[in-house]
């Protein structure tokens, strides 16, 4: 049973300005892990921006938008074995939406050159 959808749309330089002149911003809404894959890619401003509008997607999915108790840089979405995103929560903000434990949460991206998107549908198995 779908328990929500969102999506999210973003300009790729809107995300890599931001990422190149402000300090700390890339710490505040990316993880670690996100960091290194993102600056292992030639066109890595793009794979922020697909990120980027993986987690709004994700919050438009729980209907809440920016849930209170939530980081951004604790959601986050690295390749599976195949290269598939995966969502995953860390910290706070898995504790604050530990009632999603029993949900499958799917994930895809894409970017062009300009723009990223993303869709996030979060389920009950």
């Amino acid at each position: 049973m779908i328990e929500g959808i969102g999506i999210d749309m973003i300009e790729v330089e809107r995300v890599g300005s931001r990422i190149d002149r402000e300090n700390g911003f890339r710490e505040l809404v990316f993880s670690p892990g996100e960091i290194a894959y993102c600056e292992s890619k030639t066109h890595k401003h793009q794979h922020y921006s697909a990120r980027f509008a993986a987690k709004e997607a994700f919050f438009k999915a729980l209907g809440t938008g920016w849930a209170q108790g939530t980081s951004f840089n604790e959601i986050e979405i690295l390749p599976g074995e195949k290269g598939e995103p995966h969502l995953h929560l860390s910290g706070n903000t898995a504790v604050t939406l530990a009632h999603l434990k029993g949900c499958v949460i799917k994930v895809s991206l894409t970017h062009l050159k300009d723009i990223a998107a993303a869709v996030v549908i979060i389920s009950y198995k």
